[in-house]
Formats: C-alpha cells, structure tokens, sequence
C-alpha cells in the first residue's frame, strides 16, 4: 500500500475502461485526479477507481470529448453522486444536455482552448469525428521546484490525424493513442458495407498503421510511455495493435530514439494499471 501511495504522488494517467463498449480515462497527481469522458455507468466507473485505489472523493471533475454514448454514458450520474463540475464546449453542452440530466449552474463549466482542471492545465485541438465537435487533449503538469514540466497527450475518436491535432501531440512525455482497428480484418469482417465506409472515412476512427505513422511525428527522447486505446472488438486485437505499432517503431530509422518507450494496450472493460511518469 505504501508504494502505490508513492506512485499516487507522481503524475500518472491510464484508462478506466476503452473501446466502443465505454471509455474513461484517469489523469493526476497526488491525490488529484479528473476523467476524460465517462461512457461506462457510474457503479462501475467507482468499480474500476476502487480497483486502482484511488478514492472518488480525489476526483475533482469530468472532461468531455465528444457526445457519444461510448464516452457521456455515466456522465450525468456521475457528476450528481460526486457533486463534481463538468467539462465542455458550448457546442458539446448543446448536445449533451438532453442527455446528462439535471446538473447545477456551477456543474456545467463551459470551455473553451485552455483550461485547468485538477492543478493541471489542459488545451484541445480538435479531431476529425462524426460528432457535433470533438476533442484530443494535451494535459500539463508545469515546472515546480523539485518537478520537472511534465504533458500526456490523449488523442482518440479521429479518422485523421488534423494539423491541429498534430501541432498539440507533438513532444509529449506519454500518450493515450486510438488504434481502433487493421485495415484487413475490417475489409474482411462482418460489417454492412456503410459501416465500414464510415469506419475508414475521414471522420472514423484511425487504423493501426494511422496510429503508428502519428506517433513517428510525436514521439522524441523523452517519450516514456504509449497506451493504444479505442480497440475495435470486431476489427482488431491487442496483440495486431501492439506489433503493428512495435514494428512500425522499430523499422524507423529513428528506432535508436526511443530506448526509454514502453508501449502498452488498454483492456476494454477493466482498468489498466497506473502508468507513472518518471522524474
């Protein structure tokens, strides 16, 4: 118990869930914490949280990507047993509020590029989804005596990686990065034929080969860890997603840059363990 305390007081993220099923992620430090999304219900968010050791009461709001079910499902409920603030956009809001219930004036925390959540700041680029808008983030923990500055870039629910998008990835000290699925097994799997159109369109998801060739932009030195998220079911498997990602990596030839990367892959229903930056 005493060394999770210590990993706790590092800046640390991981996913409490992934894929189209429900996701949520955890990010903090030191005993404070917030989620991107919530699209799993809220007894099996705390379920996942319990899991991890980390206390509910450490969780100081929700920040929303995109409206889908897959990523708002536990939102709302969430929000009102926790009493914590919600994070989006004014066109998010439009979309969600049918959908959330009944939350307080000072619940509903309209943003906008950059905000603060959680003593970390946090700025959005947006994604190519078929969403009302849609979000990847880069959340910072700045320079402290002691501390170094520290940036986690999450980045799913993307056809294409946007210059916007790529402008905010870019230098990250780890990443939470969709690779929904390979090209052949979707060709090849039972989809109906517009399912798979928008799959692969530029508003879909990106494929492993997609994932890869963004991480080769981003990726420096100081690239500590990677977590492939968003795993299609149907489509994909966590060990195509892991070697796809791995070979591209090691075939590059700036392989001999990235000593210090550990590349992992979330499960879909239960947490994966803490992934701790370190100093």
């Amino acid at each position: 118990m005493a060394l999770q305390s210590r990993e706790q007081n590092k800046m640390h993220f991981t996913t409490l869930a992934s894929g189209s099923s429900g996701n949520a992620i955890l990010v903090g430090e030191a005993g404070r914490h917030f989620l991107i999304d919530c699209g799993i219900s809220g007894m099996r968010l705390l379920h996942n949280l319990a899991q991890l050791k980390i206390d509910a009461s450490e969780i100081e709001g929700i920040v929303v990507t995109h409206e889908h079910v897959d990523h708002i499902r536990g939102v709302g409920i969430l929000a009102r047993k926790l009493k914590i603030p919600v994070y989006a956009t004014t066109g998010l809001w439009e979309e969600m509020n049918p959908l959330l219930g009944k939350l307080s004036e000072e619940q509903q925390k309209e943003i906008s590029s950059e905000f603060f959540c959680a003593g970390l700041d946090i700025r959005l680029a947006k994604t190519s989804h078929d969403s009302r808008e849609s979000y990847c983030l880069r959340i910072s923990r700045p320079s402290k005596p002691g501390k170094q500055e520290f940036c986690v870039g999450v980045a799913t629910d993307s056809g294409v990686i946007t210059e916007d998008m790529h402008r905010l990835m870019l230098g990250c000290d780890a990443y939470v990065l969709e690779a929904n699925h390979d090209a052949q097994m979707l060709k090849n799997g039972p989809y109906p034929i517009s399912l798979k159109k928008r799959i692969r369109s530029q508003y879909g998801h990106l494929e492993n080969e997609q994932a890869a060739e963004g991480l080769l932009a981003w990726l420096t030195g100081k690239t500590q860890q990677v977590l492939l998220a968003h795993l299609s079911e149907e489509n994909n498997t966590p060990a195509l997603a892991f070697s796809t990602i791995k070979r591209v990596l090691k075939e590059s030839n700036r392989a001999n840059e990235f000593g210090k990367l550990t590349l992992h892959v979330a499960p879909r229903h239960a947490p994966h363990s803490l992934l701790v930056l370190k100093e």
